[in-house]
């Protein structure tokens, strides 16, 4: 113990999603919370272990706190590579933070009372050890003690749901504390009194985009018996449904009924949400409410910049949204899409960027020219001979068959499209391309042994004829299908705006991160989008602290030209009269 301490935490590299034994893990975990977790849901056992319990939402400021003016901060997506996790985390820890925003104006900001984050806390797979090195390591190294101490609550996101939300529970509702931030909460879901007439509220949606009954309950009962006539709400999601619903309603029944909309129309009506806060695309990004009758326009804004691979904003058909007769516009994203467009090319280095792959990629092109029966071709055969022999494999040989049909099924599979026609068409193709591809490697391999006179003999011959060529197609094949794979992701987004997610986490950037800074007083509520362009890769100690030792590191900054504000008051509360609530506020004072 003493020694890991002297050695400092361990700064563990980005996650290899395309490394196979990462891939591996990976669908295993998928596989078995898709199966399992739907069907034991831990939030059932949350409630009925605490249903004697009186659940009371927090509330703020509490003793020693500045009633006029309140901070608090919101990151999502973290706990991923070590550096861009702790650059969040380091600059999130800081006491005060002057930020520049896009027309020059600096801003001085506080850190907040308390930290929420918003889904996906560990990567690539929730359990006890990834929550301590991927998350409470660098947390801890950015702020181990505060006066006084700030406090944290969490929603999770589905890579924490992924153990049915065993070490999330053993974390967050255990007591545990994530450096000098405290836990507070007793559940997987919040609900937070803040001052001047505000609220947060966090909901848990599961894996299926999903609001369980007893929580419905829990924030039915908040709405109900706290939430007062004229209050606001910032309601924090783990999904970004708006975007989700826009991309795959037409294909996924867990969109094509909006959760959000549902949780305001039956637990919150009539009160009004004006901020939606989510992670899960990682990458910032807001949309506002179209709005012509003066009232403040309600925000959208997609956060989940916390330490995890930068996500692409160049996705087709968001920039404008439409929900529950409202129609929202894309004000800002982060990184801006003409950059984000570029930063997808670097799939052309998908070889480089994920060795490990072309290990995956070589077998799967050995078994298919295995599958082949190739051979030694005959003095006077061409590829014309070459063709037809692979022909009558397929007619003449079930393993090949089986092996064709199955690998080009599970290129369709593969494909992330709303269209049936492009799934099928796509998928064909991108694998008839490897097929292709195998063949002529395959083939000219064993011609170029035939040319260059293999021996003939002998323990020559099995190495002449067999295992150099089969070496051969392993190495070139692993290459040349890593890189007609980062060719197909890159064309997919870039061209259909489609494998968002497998594109850039092929690329795993750490760099453009991003986290909000919320401000409440009396007349209204300031947001800070903070992003910091590209995080350092060297650190140094000082005064006990891990601080950038990286001069091409960038510091925070605000993302947009200005901060984004909304107005409060009498004037606000006019406009939106809501109605009366059936009891006083009594919330947990957590001083």
């Amino acid at each position: 113990m003493k020694r890991e301490q002297q050695q400092g935490p361990k700064q563990l590299p980005m996650v290899g999603w395309f490394d196979p034994g990462q891939l591996m893990q990976t669908a295993v975990q998928v596989f078995v919370s898709t199966i399992f977790g739907r069907h034991a849901d831990h939030r059932l056992i949350e409630a009925v272990t605490q249903a004697h319990e009186t659940e009371r939402p927090a509330r703020y400021p509490a003793e020693g706190d500045d009633p006029e003016e309140f901070w608090f901060d919101y990151t999502a997506d973290v706990g991923d590579g070590w550096n861009s996790t702790y650059a969040v985390a380091f600059w999130i820890s800081r006491e005060q933070l002057d930020l520049r925003d896009g027309s020059g104006s600096v801003h001085r900001t506080r850190r907040g009372r308390f930290l929420v984050l918003g889904g996906d806390e560990v990567y690539p797979t929730a359990s006890r050890r990834a929550y301590e090195e991927r998350l409470r390591a660098p947390y801890e190294t950015a702020l181990r003690k505060a006066t006084p101490s700030p406090h944290v609550f969490a929603i999770p996101g589905n890579h924490d749901w992924y153990d049915s939300l065993a070490s999330f529970s053993r974390f967050f509702m255990g007591g545990k504390n994530l450096g000098a931030w405290q836990t507070r909460q007793r559940r997987s879901y919040f609900a937070i009194h803040l001052p001047h007439r505000w609220w947060l509220l966090g909901i848990d949606v599961q894996l299926g985009s999903d609001v369980d009954v007893m929580q419905e309950r829990y924030f039915r009962d908040v709405a109900l018996r706290h939430i007062k006539a004229g209050d606001r709400i910032i309601l924090c999601t783990a999904e970004p449904e708006w975007v989700n619903e826009k991309i795959y309603a037409n294909i996924d029944e867990a969109y094509a009924e909006s959760t959000l909309r549902h949780f305001e129309r039956t637990v919150l009506k009539p009160h009004h949400v004006s901020v939606f806060v989510a992670g899960d695309l990682h990458h910032y990004r807001r949309h506002e409410e179209v709005c012509r009758d003066g009232k403040p326009p309600r925000q959208k804004i997609t956060a989940g910049g916390g330490g995890a691979f930068l996500h692409p904003t160049h996705n087709a058909g968001v920039d404008k949204l439409t929900a529950g007769g409202r129609t929202y516009t894309r004000e800002c994203a982060y990184p801006d899409e003409n950059l984000s467009t570029r930063l997808c090319f670097g799939n052309l280095l998908f070889p480089l960027r994920n060795l490990k792959f072309i290990g995956l990629a070589g077998m799967v092109y050995l078994f298919t020219a295995l599958s082949m029966r190739m051979e030694i071709p005959p003095p006077d055969a061409d590829w014309t001979w070459a063709a037809k022999k692979t022909c009558w494999q397929y007619f003449e040989s079930a393993s090949f068959t089986f092996w064709v049909v199955s690998l080009l099924g599970g290129f369709v599979m593969f494909t992330d499209t709303h269209s049936r026609l492009y799934r099928w068409a796509g998928g064909l193709l991108h694998g008839c391309t490897h097929l292709l591809a195998t063949f002529v490697l395959g083939w000219s391999t064993l011609f170029a042994a035939r040319a260059l006179g293999a021996p003939m003999a002998g323990f020559g011959r099995l190495i002449g004829w067999y295992v150099l060529p089969a070496v051969w197609i392993f190495l070139a094949g692993g290459v040349i299908g890593s890189f007609i794979f980062g060719l197909y992701l890159l064309v997919s987004l870039n061209v259909f705006g489609r494998h968002a997610n497998e594109a850039f986490s092929a690329l795993a950037i750490e760099d453009w991160k991003n986290f909000l800074r919320f401000r409440l007083t009396a007349d209204e509520l300031t947001i800070y989008p903070v992003g910091i362009d590209r995080v350092p890769r060297n650190w140094k100690e000082q005064d006990g602290v891990l601080v950038p030792d990286d001069d091409k590191a960038a510091g925070p900054r605000i993302i947009e030209s200005r901060p984004i504000i909304i107005p409060w008051g009498p004037a606000a509360d006019e406009q939106h009269p809501g109605h009366h609530s059936v009891s006083e506020d009594k919330g947990e004072d957590l001083s």
